[in-house]
């Protein structure tokens, strides 16, 4: 199973970030308008990801909601038919929170780095820190560091949860 050591934070100066990161990125970028639906899920959470481009992917995780970076289990898997799969989980689990946001993605080494603009709650930066065959997980925890001092990340903004914990009952 694929694992990350990832840090999501609050961003004060959405510029000023996108510049830092645009500097020390392997390339360009990709901007990306994505709905993630979760799902009730009692290992985990549960989510089918949207992006406009029309491609939908099925996305279970599982993290501690602590501050600071964290070891995040996953399994990614492509979706064809995104409305009748939205639909039986629906009826089979229901839906929990939906969240809209466009993503900067950028890729620095091995971390991917999230730049996202969240309808309803602001600016964040998401570092996740892609742990290689044999890599320890003590390794991407400095990873996240040493992005985290290089960006100007500071440990006050860091984030507990998912931006669907954040979101209230009426958004």
């Amino acid at each position: 199973m694929p694992t990350n050591v990832e840090i999501k934070a609050r961003v004060p100066d959405a510029e000023a970030i996108h510049a830092r990161v645009r500097a020390i990125a392997d390339g360009p970028g990709e901007t990306l308008v994505q709905r993630d639906v979760f799902f009730a899920c009692t290992t985990g959470r549960l989510k089918l990801r949207q992006i406009a481009t029309g491609r939908c992917e099925l996305i279970w995780y599982r993290r501690s909601d602590t501050a600071g970076s964290k070891r995040s289990d996953y399994t990614v898997m492509p979706v064809e038919d995104a409305a009748s799969l939205l639909g039986l989980l629906d009826q089979a689990l229901g839906q929990t929170r939906v969240v809209d946001k466009t993503r900067h993605l950028f890729v620095v080494g091995q971390t991917r780095v999230h730049l996202d603009a969240v309808v309803g709650l602001g600016d964040f930066v998401e570092l996740e820190v892609v742990l290689r065959e044999g890599q320890s997980e003590a390794e991407g925890h400095a990873i996240a560091a040493d992005l985290m001092s290089r960006l100007g990340i500071e440990e006050t903004s860091l984030l507990h949860g998912a931006y669907a914990d954040m979101l209230s009952d009426e958004t």
